[in-house]
């Protein structure tokens, strides 16, 4: 297999602006078929790519024996459904996140991966990202010492926008679901540690949405706080607290739409060290990891088996509300 053809369910936002561009701009990838009933959405996807064909329908992208990958950009609560029947269909399978909405939910996914010797994944893009790679290098490698404590911010506001799918419950909506992923899931992967309990968890909502949550987890020798909201102005940063120094990530989740891709390693009487990574783009990175697994070269960094162990850690938090 050269080129991995790539089919997209829906004409998504996201989709047009981040994914169907990555898979343009990846290598070894080209974006070939978009199901949508609606040729009015198709057209900006076209645009970034003009042999692409439009299906009018979801089940049509599956069928199609040109496609080898689909891309789900649909609502949360329909990923399983999809995924399940993508793979059901054999074509490698890459979901937005969160791939489900509960962890016991990727058991199937898991056991439908190994049945069909697929490639199935989240698209969780930041483990991809070089400045990760670093962040995990220097607190496994003891960098900063022991690590005692890790602070973790993401948040936006739409509350202007209450059609957004974020913004319904019944679609799956809320701040954790959505971000949540980032806030918990940059801690395991960087220290490859789970969560061991829920200290505190602050969960606020507005019409049955979960739209600001706060939580400290437990891990073993440090804790997490982890705040994540759809209500407050836009910011990002974590930051890695330990007994010889700290680790601060400027823009961990969406470098080059929020801010640049910059971590800095403070240590006591030493010029804090500053590494940036310009032009870096995690979505392309992250569509060629995949293709790279599909060919049978590297296994793709990011299993479904991480994916349910951030899914894991928030269904620990929505137990622990009060």
């Amino acid at each position: 297999m050269t080129d991995i053809r790539w089919g997209i369910l829906g004409a998504a936002k996201f989709a047009r602006q981040h994914l169907a561009p990555a898979i343009h701009a990846a290598r070894q990838s080209r974006l070939a078929v978009l199901g949508t009933s609606d040729p009015a959405k198709a057209a900006p996807f076209r645009a970034i790519e003009s042999t692409m064909r439009v299906v009018d329908s979801y089940d049509a992208v599956l069928a199609d024996p040109e496609v080898d990958a689909v891309y789900i950009p649909l609502p949360n609560t329909l990923h399983v459904e999809w995924t399940r029947k993508a793979l059901e269909a054999g074509k490698h399978v890459l979901c937005e996140k969160p791939i489900a909405m509960r962890a016991d939910e990727i058991d199937a996914l898991i056991a439908l991966r190994d049945q069909t010797g697929l490639v199935a994944a989240e698209a969780y893009m930041i483990v991809h990202h070089p400045q990760w790679q670093q962040v995990r290098d220097w607190v496994q490698g003891g960098a900063i010492g022991d690590l005692l404590r890790v602070n973790a911010t993401f948040t936006y506001d739409n509350s202007g926008d209450p059609a957004n799918i974020r913004n319904t419950v019944d679609l799956g909506g809320g701040s954790l679901p959505d971000i949540g992923v980032y806030t918990l899931g940059c801690t395991r992967f960087v220290t490859g540690q789970e969560p061991e309990r829920i200290l505190y968890a602050d969960i606020r909502r507005e019409n049955g949405v979960e739209v600001t949550t706060e939580a400290l987890a437990q891990f073993d020798g440090f804790t997490l706080t982890s705040l994540t909201s759809m209500r407050m102005t836009p910011h990002q940063n974590v930051t890695f607290h330990g007994s010889a120094g700290v680790i601060e990530v400027v823009t961990g989740f969406n470098p080059q739409v929020h801010g640049h891709a910059e971590v800095r390693l403070a240590l006591p009487g030493q010029p804090t060290q500053i590494v940036q990574f310009p032009g870096v783009n995690h979505y392309v990175l992250q569509i060629e990891a995949f293709g790279a697994a599909v060919r049978g070269e590297p296994a793709y960094p990011c299993p479904l088996e991480f994916s349910q162990g951030t899914q894991a850690f928030i269904d620990m938090i929505w137990g622990a509300e009060k």
